[in-house]
């Protein structure tokens, strides 16, 4: 008989079976934070619980862990993960260095369904949704990978890897409670940032939720046309849809959106397309990240010149736009934003 995933009960439902299998209720407090404040990986981690009730656990139930497969540090020291599911499905996350910080960049679907023409995981089939634990554990590797390679602590976590975080919202919303509880890793909301393709209705329900944490938007154009043709999402979720479902979620939560924006040579890179997106932050309460392009091989994309980049910047700026360059991390083993494709390593494995 199949093991049941002990993570997927809650703390009552454990007191329940505990119970009713002859142990005592309070044991339910006890090994749910071993499962969710000391990531325990097996019940023989839990030494405050007789072996007796280790062994009935591991009879019953089991902890479907999320293991590395793989790891490839880039020259820049973005070090990139392939992570093994318990169904030998692969995910990738990344864990991105900075002076000030450290980010995990953590995926939330093997996959996706979106179809974005300038990104590498659009190109694959999805095939499933990842649960709360699996998204936790990888923040959890990540954190020990930060703490091992820099003997620094993560600092941020982005819902940036694979998939999209808004079409695995249950999930999505469930794994960053565990990552914000006490009961859990503890952390504050505002050190997260979750990022859309955009779908409307499911902005508009991160507002009903009251979420504490961050929303980052990929914009990557201004005007429906260039975005229905790089996202076909957009076709139903234009800009207008969006900049009311966001104005609602500002209103509910008053956190400030990100407008995440690529500059393709030659295609979204022009002042008219710098005009376009200073419009549309009039819109919207927002702060630009412009990204540098990563190229994949299934796109003809090109990333911009610097001239045109540091023009465009420049308009946004002058306008009294926020704007941040965000510098590609770890282009050269594929962990750069847009990349993550579960490509065999082609440089030594760390």
């Amino acid at each position: 008989m199949e093991k049941q995933d002990i993570r997927k009960l809650s703390v009552d439902q454990l007191k329940t079976w505990l119970s009713a299998n002859g142990e005592q209720g309070f044991r339910a407090k006890q090994i749910s934070e071993w499962l969710w404040k000391k990531s325990a990986r097996s019940f023989d981690e839990m030494t405050n619980l007789s072996l007796k009730t280790r062994e009935l656990l591991k009879e019953n139930f089991e902890i479907r862990t999320v293991s590395v497969l793989r790891k490839q540090v880039s020259n820049d020291k973005t070090i990139k993960s392939g992570f093994r599911l318990f169904d030998g499905n692969l995910v990738e996350g990344v864990l991105i260095p900075a002076d000030d910080r450290m980010t995990a960049c953590v995926s939330s679907q093997v996959g996706c369904s979106l179809t974005c023409k300038f990104c590498a995981t659009g190109y694959m089939p999805r095939k499933r949704n990842l649960d709360a634990a699996e998204i936790y554990d990888q923040v959890v590797l990540i954190k020990e990978q930060a703490e091992q390679h820099y003997q620094a602590p993560l600092t941020n976590i982005v819902y940036m890897g694979m998939g999209e975080p808004l079409l695995n919202y249950a999930s999505m919303l469930e794994s960053i409670e565990r990552i914000t509880s006490p009961d859990g890793l503890g952390w504050s909301p505002k050190r997260i940032t979750v990022s859309t393709a955009g779908i409307a209705k499911m902005i508009q329900k991160l507002g009903d939720d009251g979420v504490k944490f961050n929303l980052a938007l990929s914009l990557h154009a201004a005007n429906d046309v260039k975005r229905n043709e790089i996202m076909p999402i957009n076709e139903t979720n234009s800009l207008k849809n969006l900049a009311t479902a966001l104005n609602y979620f500002y209103k509910k939560t008053g956190n400030r959106i990100t407008f995440e924006y690529i500059v393709f040579n030659d295609f979204n890179d022009s002042l008219q397309d710098a005009k376009e997106l200073w419009e549309f932050t009039k819109k919207v309460p927002a702060k630009v990240n412009i990204i540098e392009y990563n190229p994949i091989a299934e796109a003809d994309f090109i990333n911009t010149s610097e001239d045109k980049l540091s023009k465009f910047a420049k308009f946004l700026e002058d306008k009294g736009v926020v704007v941040n360059v965000r510098r590609s991390r770890g282009k050269d083993i594929d962990a750069a934003c847009g990349q993550l494709a579960i490509k065999e390593p082609n440089v030594a494995a760390a």
